[in-house]
């Protein structure tokens, strides 16, 4: 038998649900407890939405992207294709160096 615990994922909604009830709340503690969640999270969540409301919890997806994050991943392809394209005349230019006509 495997004990492997898998992570919870929440949603931005629910996380932006539990920062309001935690802003009226007297105990966050309770709080948490009652959603099944550990108060450090909530105290978390509360400071990430503080620090930068309209940016907080992006979630992974691209679509969550800055315009700059954007340009850096596309930059980034870029740089990957052009050292491929480099390695494979590397390899190109050692073959036909070794074959005389």
């Amino acid at each position: 038998m495997s004990n492997k615990q898998t992570r919870r994922t929440f949603t931005t909604e629910f996380k932006l649900d539990v920062v309001t009830r935690s802003e009226t709340c007297d105990n966050i503690a309770e709080l948490a407890s009652d959603l099944g969640l550990h108060p450090q999270l909530v105290y978390r969540w509360r400071a990430e939405h503080k620090a930068d409301p309209a940016r907080s919890f992006p979630g992974n997806g691209v679509e969550k992207q800055t315009p700059q994050e954007k340009k850096i991943a596309r930059l980034k392809g870029e740089l990957q294709d052009v050292k491929t394209q480099r390695d494979i005349l590397k390899k190109a230019m050692g073959i036909f160096a070794n074959h005389p006509k």
